[in-house]
């Protein structure tokens, strides 16, 4: 699925420029750990949470009231952590509901994310590539998060999470959250899209050492400071817009450990307000997530066939009865698979129910993100247009 690196596990050259293992990508020189000193303090942190934010005023304060709830006298803000928010350029009050939190707790820090050159040929970064590795050289906390603006986190999920990356011994513990979600199309399509990826990214091979797939979900992303700065971080992965899945990769190809769960027990988030934003959105990342996306569009294709099976009943008058139950028994066997497939989503049966209703969207949106990515090598998110990779 993923592109063979060199023989000697290395970098490729090309034209005197360092290429990354990762899908090819430009490299810079390898990238050191700032070194802090105890007389800063800085020593002191054990974890920096880090929110990029681009106009998200309608989810960022639920957000950060989720995250500040997560100080007491055991974890202490400013003394075990800080919360690091990363303002995008928004054009709205995302901002001030930052900095709003930030003069009222100590702790929390508002940072302007570096300008974002879109147009240059060889551009470094996506917006929220930027905006993480900004915070990143700034943090100081011995383990870095990265949660999206979008998530509202249970109490207490900070600490568990440390708990669990330090039992599992893992450079990287990322969590799928629970997913929020409203209105017909976001029911019928997001359980589609998420058995699927249970398909293409089962958790046992992805927190296999000794697989090479690797997964991650950039909602929440915690990786250990020493590991992240020693693969490069989101430099390296700076021009990705599937960054989180591609950091992954980056840190299982260096030996180190990795655990990826489903979390409903950690947090939620509400990807999408609307449709509009989920057809931008994974158009955005379909054709990454599943490199086969026309095949995947021709299989659900005939999953969508063979579901309307037994309209041929009605229409077609003059078959018999044993043809009648032979186009019955294909369509309850279609039916069958298709239930044991879709409820890999972790979505609920009404949802999952609803998703037959998604298939010819998916379908669509298979197609569409192929021929953004392939043919027109440029795709939109956050108002914001992207080249990708010819």
């Amino acid at each position: 699925m993923l592109p063979e690196p060199n023989s000697d596990g290395g970098s490729r050259s090309f034209a005197g420029q360092k290429l990354s293992p990762i899908f090819g990508l430009p490299m810079d020189e390898p990238v050191v750990v700032p070194v802090r000193t105890k007389e800063e303090g800085e020593a002191a942190l054990r974890l920096s949470v880090i929110v990029p934010a681009r106009n998200e005023e309608q989810s960022l304060p639920a957000c950060l009231a989720s995250l500040l709830a997560q100080a007491d006298e055991f974890f202490p803000l400013d003394h075990d952590w800080e919360l690091i928010v990363v303002d995008d350029d928004s054009k709205d009050r995302t901002r001030a509901i930052a900095t709003e939190a930030a003069t009222q707790h100590a702790g929390v820090r508002v940072i302007e994310a570096p300008p974002l050159e879109l147009r240059a040929t060889q551009r470094a970064f996506t917006g929220k590539t930027n905006a993480c590795w900004a915070a990143a050289q700034q943090a100081r906390g011995r383990w870095l998060l990265f949660t999206d603006a979008d998530t509202v986190h249970e109490s207490g999920d900070l600490v568990r999470a440390l708990h669990e990356a330090e039992k599992h011994q893992v450079a990287l513990l990322s969590y799928s959250p629970q997913q929020i979600v409203q209105g017909f199309w976001q029911r019928a399509l997001m359980p589609l899209v998420f058995s699927e990826l249970a398909s293409v990214y089962p958790l046992d091979q992805v927190n296999d050492p000794d697989k090479r797939i690797a997964a991650a979900n950039g909602q929440f992303l915690m990786v250990e400071r020493e590991a992240y700065f020693a693969v490069g971080g989101h430099r390296v992965v700076g021009r990705s817009v599937l960054e989180d899945v591609d950091l992954a990769y980056s840190i299982k190809r260096s030996k180190r450990g990795l655990r990826f769960r489903y979390a409903p027990d950690a947090l939620s988030t509400r990807m999408y307000r609307g449709l509009s934003d989920m057809v931008e959105g994974w158009t955005k990342n379909l054709v990454l997530l599943f490199p086969h996306a026309l095949a995947l569009a021709a299989w659900r294709l005939l999953d969508l066939a063979l579901l309307l099976l037994p309209l041929l009943i009605f229409a077609l008058s003059y078959l018999v009865l044993w043809q009648k139950i032979a186009i019955l028994l294909l369509w309850a066997r279609t039916l069958l698979r298709y239930s044991r497939r879709v409820a890999r989503s972790n979505f609920s049966f009404l949802n999952c129910s609803l998703s037959v209703f998604a298939l010819p969207l998916f379908i669509v949106l298979l197609v569409r993100s192929w021929m953004k990515h392939k043919l027109f090598h440029q795709v939109t998110w956050k108002g914001r247009e992207y080249r990708t990779g010819r």
